[in-house]
């Protein structure tokens, strides 16, 4: 554990009795009470997860977008200050580096909020491609991040900010006073498929704001929540989860991400990816549920009918909200239409499962 680093909140969380693990090179809750518990309180009530293990990097400068429009898949151009968007670094094999979110703080100053296990690897790509002389700053280790998620958020945390929070549109965000503590970015961007919302603050006011969120959310009820109901939750929003659906060796067009790579700009390897949308998908990324008993992991073989290789499980769970095994995975593209019956091999067993459309849980 000496090479393991610790969020701020880390005394905090053992103190909750949290099951700590190794995560992302962090000592990360995994969960306070059950995973199902935790779960359904996301989707019932209202949670809190501390993922300040996430990487945080700003960019600045008259530059600055040159550098966010080469390095990013979709198109930055389109922000607004105080909107975010969803995004991926493409690298120069067909593969993704890592995906992320932009946000546009001011006109010439961006945030991007990349993934814990990636922070050395994005931080690395950047600067490698920042011949635009962006001035960039990596401010991970100075940043928290809470995500307080489910259908009561707004009941639970509105009187700690004069932010209407009901006004935050999906993909927004505004930068504030909360529980008393300046400067802090509230965003709707949200990784559970409920309404949320997200805090972004200098660790020195992390425990302020912790302790304050949970005492106004008392009445509710608001509870910590662990990595494993994140997983569970995003998993029945069909949400990637990269070293799963995203990683080196994967398209962004084979992940269904598609929508965020814009092919009305410049930007690293677009071509080769443009060719491959011209020349059609040999594989996509689907969502499945299972119609026997079994649980979905990653790495299980997908089979047809005729129990042929026909891709590969890339995320796979029980769903707590619907009771029965789902997953994610990639597929020959001929196999990859909703309704379409498919076979996880499950100890060389074949689970009958159904292609569905995304979202896996309909809401």
């Amino acid at each position: 554990m000496e090479n393991v680093k610790k969020v701020t909140l880390n005394d905090i969380h053992h103190a909750l009795g949290a099951k700590m693990i190794p995560f992302a090179g962090y000592d990360m809750p995994v969960r306070y009470s059950s995973d199902i518990e935790e779960h359904k309180t996301v989707r019932e009530n209202v949670g809190v997860f501390d993922v300040s293990h996430m990487g945080e990097f700003i960019v600045e400068g008259p530059n600055a977008l040159d550098l966010i429009q080469k390095v990013s898949s979709n198109d930055a151009a389109t922000l607004k200050i105080g909107q975010a968007q969803y995004t991926c670094f493409p690298n120069l094999q067909g593969g993704v580096v890592d995906d992320f979110l932009t946000y546009k703080l001011d006109e010439e100053r961006y945030m991007l909020v990349v993934n814990a296990s990636n922070i050395d690897k994005d931080w690395k790509w950047i600067q490698q491609h920042n011949t635009q002389n962006a001035k960039l700053e990596n401010i991970s280790d100075q940043t928290c991040l809470f995500a307080i998620q489910g259908p009561n958020a707004i009941k639970a945390i509105q009187s700690l900010t004069s932010i209407s929070l009901k006004d935050i549109p999906f993909y927004h965000f505004v930068t504030g006073t909360f529980a008393g503590v300046e400067g802090v970015i509230v965003s709707a961007t949200g990784y559970t498929g409920e309404l949320g919302f997200e805090l972004y603050m200098k660790n020195e006011a992390a425990k302020k704001v912790w302790e304050a969120i949970f005492e106004a959310g008392s009445e509710l009820n608001i509870k910590p929540i662990g990595l494993g109901a994140r997983d569970t939750l995003r998993l029945e929003m069909g949400y990637c989860l990269y070293g799963h659906e995203l990683t080196d060796e994967t398209s962004p067009l084979e992940a269904g991400l598609g929508w965020i790579t814009k092919f009305t700009k410049d930007f690293i390897n677009h071509e080769n990816l443009k060719k491959q949308k011209e020349a059609g998908l040999k594989r996509k990324l689907v969502g499945f549920k299972l119609q026997e008993r079994g649980i979905p992991r990653a790495k299980y073989p997908i089979v047809n009918a005729e129990g042929k290789v026909i891709g590969e499980v890339t995320s796979g769970s029980q769903s707590p909200s619907m009771g029965v095994g789902i997953g994610l995975g990639y597929v020959d593209i001929a196999y990859a239409k909703p309704g379409n019956e498919i076979g996880i091999e499950i100890r060389k067993k074949r689970i009958s499962a159904i292609i569905e459309k995304l979202p896996l849980l309909k809401k």
